[in-house]
Order: structure tokens, then sequence, then C-alpha cells
């Protein structure tokens, strides 16, 4: 029997041979990562170097951005080693770091999308208390919050399945999945289920439900407010239910793979959907706020024509020498 001080290392089990067409998808990738970091970076600096956007509706999705920078870097260059590498294979503690990293950037997800939902809130049904009630102390509250509490579940989490005996090391996943860990258990899985259940219900089940009832609340003041009103409930929450529905769609097809048997699904297929939550969502938040946003856009053009007047400038002294 195999136990837990013997396993060093795992094997990745759903990479498949693509002889030449690896280097089409390491380069694919590759653009596809570089995109997600300057899309999110980009954000990030014009939202802390803008004043007008120190605002909290900004600061939570400064760090909605900051999230998908952390969780993205959980990813890429390990997909982008694997990819290139003959053997799947990858170490315990490192297996257990991208658990970590893969699970935490979740739950903060659901987490800063519930804190917006209920940023929206109080700014459609209370506008004259907003100030009053989204004080800078709370709302640094708040982005603790979003932090803190889903990392310390996911580290138990992973400390839980980390302790864990091991009758076996093969992953059936292009990533490390902790599900998958822990069905690789020989024994002594029931404290792992509870707690995960718990965990669930704390980092998904709760912000979900903040964020159904918040949404109950704006639509019943844009049912009976003015055409003003309404029009500021679609511009703003928008993206941000189109970011919701996108992560919440990706999260879904992994439980439902993770859960129920999908061989029959292709192979390529099966990977897609896997990883749909965790490439597609980093680069769908920044593009869909990016231009959804007129506040962001209108900056965002105010620093190009300000960096391209400067180049022009620097051009013609140049020319002028």
């Amino acid at each position: 029997m195999m136990n837990s001080t013997q396993v060093s290392y795992f094997t990745l089990d759903a990479y498949f041979d693509t002889e030449i067409f690896k280097y089409f998808f390491f380069i694919f990738i590759m653009c596809f990562y570089i995109v997600i970091i300057c899309a999110n970076v980009v954000l990030i600096v014009v939202i802390c170097l803008s004043r007008s956007l120190h605002e909290p509706m900004y600061l939570f999705l400064c760090s909605l951005f900051v999230n998908e920078l952390y969780g993205s870097t959980g990813l890429f260059p390990f997909l982008l080693l694997q990819i290139l590498s003959d053997i799947h294979t990858v170490s315990v503690p490192f297996c257990f770091l991208q658990i970590f990293c893969l699970y935490s950037y979740g739950s903060v997800e659901f987490t800063n999308l519930a804190i917006m939902s209920y940023d929206r809130y109080l700014a459609i049904c209370y506008p004259l208390q907003y100030n009053a009630h989204m004080t800078s102390n709370k709302v640094a509250l708040l982005i603790a919050v979003m932090w803190l509490p889903p990392f310390l579940a996911v580290f138990v989490t992973t400390s839980l399945s980390a302790s864990l005996q091991l009758c076996g090391n093969i992953i059936n996943k292009v990533y490390c999945d902790n599900y998958s860990v822990i069905k690789l258990a020989c024994y002594g899985t029931r404290a792992n289920n509870i707690y995960e259940l718990i965990a669930a219900s704390l980092t998904v089940c709760i912000p979900v439900s903040v964020i159904l009832y918040t949404y109950m609340k704006i639509l019943k003041v844009c049912f009976s407010g003015c055409k003003q009103t309404r029009q500021k409930a679609v511009s703003t929450c928008t993206p941000h239910l189109a970011s919701l529905l996108n992560f919440s769609f990706g999260v879904f097809f992994e439980i439902l793979q993770s859960r129920f048997d999908m061989s029959s699904l292709p192979n390529m297929l099966r990977i897609f959907l896997s990883l749909y939550f965790l490439t597609c969502q980093p680069l769908f938040n920044p593009v869909m706020y990016g231009l959804n946003m007129s506040k962001i856009r209108l900056i965002c053009k105010s620093l190009l024509s300000r960096s391209m007047r400067k180049c022009r400038s620097s051009n013609t002294f140049v020319h002028l020498e």
C-alpha cells in the first residue's frame, strides 16, 4: 500500500501527445497570458494613478484585477512548462501550493463580486446616504474580508488534504485539484468532506446569497424609480452580472466534471471546460469593465492621447536637432 510519505510527486494524466502542435499551443497560451497581464496591470495602474477613481467601486474593481493576476499566475507559468515537457509530473509541495493558489483565487473572486454587488446596492438604493455608509474604514474592512477569510479557509482545506495517506499519485487533470487528491486517499476523508462542505457554504453560498439579495433590492428600486435610476443601474450592474455569470458558468462545469464521469466527452473539450474559469475570467473582467465603465474608458483614452502627444513632441525635437 502506498501512503503519503511514499508519494513524492503526482502525475497529471490529462495531457496527451500533441507532437509538433505543442509549440503552437505554447505560443498561443503564452500570448493569452501576456494579454491578461497587460490588460489587468493597465487598469490597476489607471485606478491607482487617477485620483478621480479613488472611490469604493473602483477600489473593489482594483482588488478584482489583482485577484485575476494572482489566479492566472498560479496557473499559466505551470501550464506552459507542462506543455513543453514530455513528463507531466509535479512535486507534492508544489501541487498543494497550486491548489492553495487556485482555490483561494476562486474564493476571493466570489467574495469580491459579492462585495461589489453590496456596493452597487447602497449606491442605487440609498444614494443620499452612500458616503455615510461607505466610509474609508468600511472600504478597508471590506477589502480585508475579500482576502483574509477565503485565504484562511483554503489554507485549512489544503492542510487537511496534505495530511491524508494516499494510495495513488495520478491526477486526471492538467493542473493540481484538491478533490482529485482526496479521491486518491486510502481512508479518512470524512473530515475533509465535511470541512469542504462548510467551506463551500461560507465562500460560495454566502456570497451568492448576498448577490441575489442585493439584486432583488436593486430590481425593486429600478422598477419603481425614474429613468435616470434605471440607466445608472444598467450601466454599473451589467458588467458585474456578466462577470458573475461567466465565472459561475466555468465553476459549474468544473464541479460537474470533478464529481461525475465525463469520459464520454472529447479529451480536448474536458480540458477546456476544466480550465475555463481559470483562463477566461482573468481576461473577461478587464475587457468587460474597461469597455463598459465610461469613467475608466475616458481616463484610458486621456492617458493614451497624452502619451502619444509626448511621443510626437519628442520625435519633433529629435528631428529639429
